[in-house]
């Protein structure tokens, strides 16, 4: 047993050991706050880009129809070829209009040898009338009488034209040089004028059209923004557009608009629109369906941020900002296009806000965070240019 003297030597020794473990233990330590990552918005020109789903047309497309009545004696071409402006596609039983063509000429012969003689008694007549060996009423009969068949010749000379040009019908010819279609009639087929049978088409796919709607509400919005010095215009024929295909890969060529109607649609209220690309492969075919990209004006102080700094929920979309004190607060934005990896911002945001972009999954709004540094973003991209 300890001694009366050691007991009282250790206990103030305790006490004080006591003591300066209380003072050690302050109770938990709260964390530090989280690091992050920031944008700090900043005004840039951003190009104004609408994606529009579109129909392929041909630039041209003519109906090859019957112009004379017959049998279709012969098919002249290869069905799904080229073919130039005025080749032969068709034959068409020549016999009947050959047979036309011929009594035209002879009735035309006829006239003409009338006409010579009504010539001859009027000339015969005129000296005769001046001596009174025939009267005057005679005279004027035989110069009448030369005038009807010189008139006869002219009306039957039509008729002979008339029956040449159904003549060279029997032939029928490409109005216009492009792809011809599948044959709509076969070898022994009677076609009419009076039904305009059609026969098969023509379709010019080089250089070829793409057309699809925009919205009026859209069209006038950007009227608006031009007007407001918000967005900088180009003319027509500079907006470039982009194809993608239904595969999902881009067009080779890059086209422009050539045509802006200036009518609205009433049952659509949309705005036709069409533009024009180059289809020497072509790889572009009538009524096929892509998607057009088009890029022409630019918004001059658009605001854009990394796609990543973008939280899209189903009751929008949101940014994390680092406000005062380097508190987090969540800011609702309204998003345009995607362009590349970054959003186009149209509202909700200004320049100088700090958008957090890395660190999102340990920030938490109303608590302060830590700057770790400032996020660099890559410039503006255009709409993306065929290989």
């Amino acid at each position: 047993m300890f001694s009366q003297a050691v007991r009282i030597r250790i206990a103030p020794m305790l006490v004080c050991a006591a003591a300066l473990a209380a003072c050690g233990d302050s109770g938990p330590q709260a964390p530090p706050p989280p690091e992050v990552k920031i944008y700090t918005v900043e005004l840039v020109e951003v190009p104004r880009v609408v994606e529009l789903p579109g129909r392929v047309q041909a630039i041209r497309t003519a109906e090859v129809r019957a112009r004379v009545d017959g049998i279709i004696e012969r098919r002249l071409y290869q069905e799904g070829t080229d073919v130039k402006a005025d080749a032969p596609l068709f034959r068409i039983d020549p016999r009947e209009k050959q047979a036309d063509y011929d009594q035209a000429t002879a009735a035309l012969s006829r006239a003409q040898a009338t006409a010579r003689n009504a010539r001859q008694v009027a000339e015969r007549y005129e000296p005769l009338v001046s001596k009174q060996a025939i009267s005057q009423q005679e005279f004027d009969a035989a110069v009448a009488a030369a005038a009807q068949a010189e008139a006869d010749v002219i009306s039957t000379q039509a008729q002979v034209e008339r029956a040449a040009l159904d003549l060279d019908y029997t032939i029928v010819t490409a109005p216009v040089a492009g792809r011809a279609g599948r044959a709509q009639v076969t070898e022994g087929a009677l076609v009419k004028s009076s039904e305009a049978t059609l026969l098969t088409t023509i379709e010019q796919l080089d250089p070829i059209y793409v057309n699809f709607t925009q919205s009026s509400s859209e069209l006038l919005k950007l009227r608006r923004d031009i007007e407001e010095g918000k967005v900088k215009s180009v003319p027509l024929d500079r907006v470039r557009v982009i194809l993608t295909l239904e595969d999902g890969s881009i067009y080779e060529k890059e086209g422009h608009l050539n045509f802006l109607d200036m009518a609205v649609n009433s049952s659509t209220g949309s705005i036709s629109v069409r533009a024009e690309f180059d289809n020497s492969r072509r790889l572009l075919l009538p009524g096929q369906f892509v998607r057009a990209r088009v890029e022409g004006s630019a918004i001059e102080n658009g605001i854009v941020v990394p796609q990543r700094a973008v939280q899209v929920k189903p009751e929008g979309a949101t940014v994390l900002v680092v406000g005062k004190d380097n508190v987090l607060e969540s800011r609702p934005v309204k998003l345009g296009i995607l362009h590349g990896t970054l959003w186009l911002i149209e509202s909700g945001l200004k320049a100088g806000d700090r958008v957090v972009t890395d660190g999102l999954q340990h920030a938490r709004v109303g608590a302060p965070v830590r700057i770790e540094g400032e996020a660099g973003i890559p410039p503006v991209p255009a709409a993306k240019k065929p290989d």
